[in-house]
């Protein structure tokens, strides 16, 4: 594939003539929001840390756009201009929300990242985005981002901002972004100023499995086609109570639920910190009807109702993604919680883009990914680019509405065919009904909690700790997260390494936790072809039947 043949003008004639795209930004539907219900609660945001965790902020339509317009003046005033980065790397608050709508009034870049991220990650991805702005929380499940922030400043010139969200100092968010007077509003930002629907709009980082991770840019054109293809196929109206749940910093929370509620008018509830047993509730507190996440999410909110946690009587829709849903899973929340769960595949390049629909859940969640939504073009091929049959394996390809701009500073990345086709590194097959199936993975990935665990970056730290000859990473089966990594590894002579060991030493890389290894498999030699190439068919044989063990670190 090369992206010289591929027309980006011609797919964006076809997708507005089609419909699918509405030239319209998230600022348009805001607007329209704050006129039409100007007092309606636009957020809702519960806090893990707060002593009165139980009284959570609550900001109307209104409040939110003056905040926009107080965040959008005093970014202006930082001096960041339209395309520049600002990365936000804040939890399920409502100063996320803030951040981003912000950024589409003036024309800025919004980076999300995940708060997991630590250095090592955090120096490659501001630094590659040049990012103006970093925004970050004081404090967040007992980690001091703020200090992380300001070493890395130090390393990275084109950091000029640090912006701490419960901050004491100058660089406090209230006081840098909402103390000010400056302020922009829609009718005010001129237009080549102003993010325009075609634009650059949010620019997230895949987890990198092939090398550094890749930004992948999208505009509000290919995100408000998400919202749009989600909320026609779940019925969602402005009436609808959203969890986001799942990190705002993924495109699960980004897209599929906190840009979600902007689109439809809706009611946007954040909870910053998983727990099962809180996060129903308030789903029954709040009235919650619709979220969206992985598999173990929805265990959890199974196991507390279980155990006496308050039912969610209006949730009725669950947008589960990451991974295949247990068929016991889905058949218990429709018992237990008269709960629809919807499968979902869909990645960071094409976001949402297939779903079971709530009338056939039942049926097609637990046996398959769903099927295309509005917009969205799905076929399985062969390697030699020939279609498959029903129920045949082949590559996964798609294109349409909500395909990335492509990535970051890398034209020479290899995007799209000349129809518009993305090969999207998955294997699958299709059903008489176009339901498709995901069953492995052309790219070496592993994915944990419906997260993607960056497998080469990973096993190249592992070359560079001074046991270790040779190492690969795979997935072992987990119930409840779907996968966890194991090491295998070949060591040098008279070396010894475990588990602890191989965790500690992740621990000073600085690597974000979810990544770690969580078993170590020693061998005398790591199966390969005689040409040297790793043979990780025959480790993915060797972990079928793994469980995590407490002597393994569960």
């Amino acid at each position: 594939m090369t992206n010289n043949a591929f027309d980006p003008a011609a797919h964006a004639r076809a997708m507005r003539a089609a419909g699918f795209w509405l030239d319209k930004t998230p600022d348009d539907f805001l607007a329209a929001s704050i006129e039409r219900t100007p007092d309606k609660a636009a957020l809702v945001g519960y806090r893990a840390d707060r002593l009165d965790h139980d009284a959570p902020v609550r900001i109307s339509y209104r409040e939110l756009g003056d905040k926009v317009a107080l965040a959008a003046g005093a970014l202006r005033g930082l001096g960041v201009q339209a395309g520049d980065v600002v990365a936000v790397q804040v939890p399920n608050w409502w100063e996320f929300v803030v951040v981003s709508l912000a950024c589409g009034r003036i024309g800025a870049v919004v980076n999300p990242l995940m708060p997991i991220f630590r250095e090592r990650e955090l120096e490659f991805m501001l630094g590659f985005a040049e990012a103006k702005v970093l925004v970050v929380p004081a404090m967040f499940r007992g980690f001091d981002h703020a200090a992380m922030a300001a070493s890395l400043q130090s390393r990275l010139p084109k950091l000029l901002h640090v912006i701490v969200v419960d901050g004491q100092g100058d660089d406090a968010f209230d006081r840098v972004l909402l103390g000010g007077t400056a302020r922009v509003e829609p009718a005010a930002t001129p237009a080549a100023s102003a993010l325009q629907p075609g634009d650059l709009s949010v620019m997230m980082f895949t987890s990198g499995t092939t090398g550094s991770p890749k930004g992948v840019m999208h505009s509000a054109n290919t995100l408000l086609a998400c919202n749009r293809a989600l909320s026609g196929r779940f019925g969602l109206t402005t009436d609808d109570v959203l969890l986001a749940c799942s990190p705002v910093g993924h495109m699960t929370g980004y897209a599929a639920v906190m840009m979600l509620g902007i689109y439809l008018g809706s009611t946007v509830v954040l909870q910053d910190i998983w727990d099962g047993k809180r996060g129903v509730a308030l789903m029954a507190a709040e009235g919650v009807t619709y979220t969206a996440a992985s598999s173990p999410f929805l265990s959890d909110i199974c196991n507390a109702v279980t155990e006496g946690a308050p039912r969610p009587d209006r949730l009725r829709s669950f947008l589960c993604g990451g991974a295949p849903i247990p068929p016991v899973l889905i058949e218990r929340a429709a018992r237990e919680l008269d709960l629809k769960v919807c499968s979902l595949w869909g990645m960071t390049e094409s976001l949402s883009s297939t779903l079971t629909e709530p009338a056939r859940a039942a049926d097609k969640s637990a046996s398959t990914d769903g099927r295309a939504l509005d917009g969205v073009g799905i076929r399985i091929m062969d390697f030699d680019g020939k279609p498959m049959l029903p129920g045949e394996t082949g590559r996964l390809m798609v294109r349409g509405a909500q395909m990335s701009l492509g990535y970051y500073k890398r034209p020479d990345i290899a995007t799209y065919d000349a129809e518009g086709w993305f090969d999207t590194g998955d294997l699958a097959y299709m059903d008489a009904e176009g339901y498709i199936r995901i069953n492995g993975r052309t790219k070496d990935v592993l994915i944990r909690g419906g997260e993607n665990v960056p497998v080469v970056e990973i096993e190249a730290l592992l070359y560079k700790h001074p046991a270790v000859a040779m190492a690969a990473i795979v997935g072992f089966p987990d119930d409840r997260l779907g996968e966890r990594a194991c090491a295998f590894v070949e060591l040098r002579p008279g070396a010894t390494l475990d588990l602890a060991a191989v965790q500690a030493y992740m621990a000073e890389c600085k690597v974000a936790k979810q990544y770690w290894p969580e078993r170590v498999e020693v061998l005398d030699m790591v199966p390969r072809t005689p040409s040297g190439k790793i043979q990780k068919y025959l480790l993915k044989e060797r972990v079928k039947d793994f469980r995590l063990s407490a002597a393994a670190g569960a």
